[in-house]
């Protein structure tokens, strides 16, 4: 029986063992032969090309090879369209438009509801939801600060990895996707009024929604103008208090001219006439000690109103 070469029948990187043996490889032969090229076991059933690193897109490629009715979606759609979320997680997610997949797979969480092939596009040689449908899901599933996040990122300019990355969507597209009587559409509604396309990170996302659900309400990306200077916009300002909050990313400043704009951005901070007080917070304080945040928030608003 005549072999095909292994490399013929890959696609994308990855060989399926069903593929292999229709092609005439017996299935001891097959094996030995993967194993002395030195091919990597992706999954039950699906083998990488030697070299090739298993990362998480070809987890996503392998799986939907050995099932090709499933679409990529959710978080892994979001990470696909360069979508930040709080937590990518470990599984991989794919949509079942059939309603029918009833498998249970190692680190694969197969969502069934319906999807309209409009709402489904090719990216990266993979079928995945487009990004209102991706972010309407993720809505739906919640939580909610991890879903807010997602909007906040696809809806504004942000730099993903090491690139800057243009605004993916618009907010009356991730309504529209809303409108389907899905499960969870009623809240995510309610969750996508919160969003503010003016976040510039995850972190003010979260510092924002923590900061609404102790009752305060700030203006976001607020204009402010220094004696002589150019117009500045603080994260949040609680004008009327005249108290300004700053939230420091993850991004270290560690040359001296980093630092030296950091000085001299919050000195001018601290001239404006609308400013009385500035309290900074990093990315850390702001996932990690909420409940300190606020305390220290409330405790500078009091303070500014005596």
């Amino acid at each position: 029986m005549n072999r095909a070469e292994l490399r013929t029948l890959v696609e994308g990187g990855v060989l399926l063992t069903s593929r292999a043996l229709a092609a005439g490889w017996p299935r001891r032969s097959l094996f030995r032969r993967l194993d002395a090229e030195g091919w990597s076991r992706v999954r039950a059933g699906a083998w990488a090309e030697p070299g090739t690193k298993v990362d998480q897109f070809m987890q996503l490629r392998a799986a939907q090879l050995l099932s090709p009715q499933l679409v990529v979606s959710h978080r892994s759609a979001a990470c696909l369209w360069r979508i930040e979320t709080l937590d990518p997680g470990t599984a991989l997610d794919f949509t079942d438009p059939d309603l029918a997949f009833r498998q249970s797979v190692p680190l694969v969480r197969v969502h069934r509801t319906p999807l309209t092939e409009a709402e489904v596009v090719e990216r990266s040689g993979l079928r995945v939801t487009d990004v209102p449908r991706t972010l309407a899901d993720l809505l739906r599933a919640g939580p909610r600060d991890n879903a807010v996040v997602a909007v906040e990122s696809a809806l504004g300019y942000r730099r993903v990895g090491t690139e800057r990355r243009a605004p993916l969507t618009a907010p009356a597209a991730v309504s529209c996707a809303l409108e389907a009587p899905l499960r969870g559409a009623a809240r995510a509604r309610t969750w996508l009024s919160l969003v503010d396309r003016g976040s510039g990170s995850p972190a003010e996302t979260v510092a924002r929604l923590h900061m609404h659900d102790a009752g305060l309400r700030p203006e976001t990306q607020a204009e402010v103008q220094p004696p002589g200077g150019s117009r500045r916009y603080l994260d949040f300002l609680f004008r009327a208090e005249g108290l300004a909050v700053e939230i420091e990313g993850y991004a270290y400043h560690g040359t001296r001219e980093a630092h030296r704009r950091d000085v001299s951005r919050f000195n001018q901070i601290l001239q404006c006439p609308e400013v009385r007080g500035l309290l900074r917070f990093t990315a850390e304080d702001v996932f990690n000690r909420p409940a300190w945040l606020i305390t220290e928030i409330r405790t500078a608003l009091t303070s500014l109103t005596r």
